[in-house]
């Protein structure tokens, strides 16, 4: 796969350059600057309508584009937080890799593995020995002995 140069797409350079700035000191101080602006004027237009309808405005556009400025930024983070996931999960010879791309797994899927490793958890708590170590394996038989004392 031909790796393209770092922010080559022009989408992707507006883009990075508007999340690094909006999250910066100076944006910040400039949103103060123009809200203190926008009440220093406000006697001179008598508090119109039309006064309260430039910052509501303003504020309703950059409020509407920053929606989607923040999704896309955190869809970027998050898939790469899971690439580097699912690159430990698979390179270490302990971890079961059935976890590698769990983000894919449905809503019933993700619900069932949280309650193999809410147990997981209560039997790490009921050691006395933290070097102990539980598989979900060893979760899922535990899982199988109680469906059967069940019947």
């Amino acid at each position: 796969m031909e790796r393209k140069k770092k922010g080559s797409n022009i989408y992707e350079k507006i883009s990075r350059y508007c999340t690094e700035f909006t999250g910066s000191t100076a944006a910040f101080i400039l949103a103060v600057l123009i809200v203190l602006i926008w009440l220093l004027t406000g006697p001179i237009f008598d508090y119109s309508n039309t006064w309260q309808l430039v910052i509501n405005t303003g504020t309703t556009i950059i409020t509407f584009l920053m929606v989607f400025l923040i999704q896309r930024s955190q869809n970027k983070d998050s898939r790469a937080v899971h690439l580097k996931l699912n690159e430990l999960i698979a390179s270490l010879k302990g971890p079961s890799n059935r976890l590698v791309d769990v983000e894919e797994l449905t809503e019933k899927e993700l619900m069932v593995l949280s309650d193999f490793y809410r147990r997981l958890s209560q039997m790490a708590k009921e050691e006395v020995d933290l070097s102990v170590s539980h598989s979900i394996e060893e979760a899922e038989e535990l899982h199988k002995e109680k469906y059967t004392e069940k019947k």
